[in-house]
């Protein structure tokens, strides 16, 4: 990661992290610019500038580090309600329609910023586009032993599936739920992200996909603005 996009990830973590406050209940994201969220959370919870937080995990990742920074963890069940969930994309469309899974935790994070009263999301600029998919493959998770019809169906829907095959270990990437995923490219990219969101979690033997729709409230984005890291806020009209 470059020093430039470093900068933009812990600008837009840090102005994540200064809308928390005091006794709120917190969905925790995934992802590298989440993993600086939560560390300066972490950090304003040791110098006392936070208290009375509980997070809610989307990960296992994540709930490593929140366990080694300090930050008191409930699961999804165990909470009535979340306030204020922060996490990160691998896409947003100027509708503020998202693409995740880049993490194969899409799942854990859809639940999550379904629960929340607000959905906060951040990224740096790069992850902007203007049609969902042409840079960044769909993630579907699907039951280990329907990856291959699942594929079949994906295809007949016009859509070019993989199994995503994991790095330093042999075969495929196995997720938090112990399913696989598939990751799909639709030619021209997704220009109905609603209809195939709904269209893709009805095929049998899908668990969920990585399309988030109508779910955010606000886009953090970072950007480099002559040499210095600047925060610029998209919000739902």
């Amino acid at each position: 990661m470059s020093d430039l996009q470093t900068q933009m990830k812990r600008a837009v973590a840090t102005a994540a992290v200064a809308q928390i406050q005091d006794g709120m209940v917190l969905g925790l994201g995934s992802g590298s610019t989440a993993a600086l969220m939560i560390q300066e959370l972490g950090a304003k919870l040791q110098r006392g500038e936070l208290k009375d937080i509980t997070g809610v995990s989307t990960s296992f990742q994540g709930e490593v580090l929140a366990a080694e920074l300090g930050i008191p963890l409930r699961s999804l069940n165990a909470v009535a309600r979340i306030d204020l969930a922060i996490d990160g994309a691998d896409e947003v469309d100027p509708a503020l329609q998202l693409i995740k899974g880049g993490g194969a935790c899409h799942v854990q994070e859809k639940l999550v910023a379904r629960r929340a009263d607000r959905f906060v999301v951040v990224v740096d600029a790069s992850k902007l586009v203007t049609t969902l998919n042409l840079g960044f493959l769909l993630p579907v998770e699907v039951l280990p032993g329907a990856w291959r019809q699942v594929k079949d169906q994906l295809g007949e829907m016009g859509g070019e599936a993989q199994l995503r095959m994991a790095v330093r270990k042999a075969g495929p990437v196995v997720t938090d739920q112990g399913n696989l995923v598939l990751d799909v490219s639709f030619a021209g990219g997704i220009q109905d992200p609603q209809s195939l969101e709904k269209e893709i979690n009805n095929l049998p033997g899908v668990l969920e996909n990585g399309l988030f729709v109508n779910l955010t409230d606000q886009v953090l984005v970072g950007e480099i603005i002559d040499g210095a890291a600047i925060v610029r806020e998209l919000s739902q009209a």
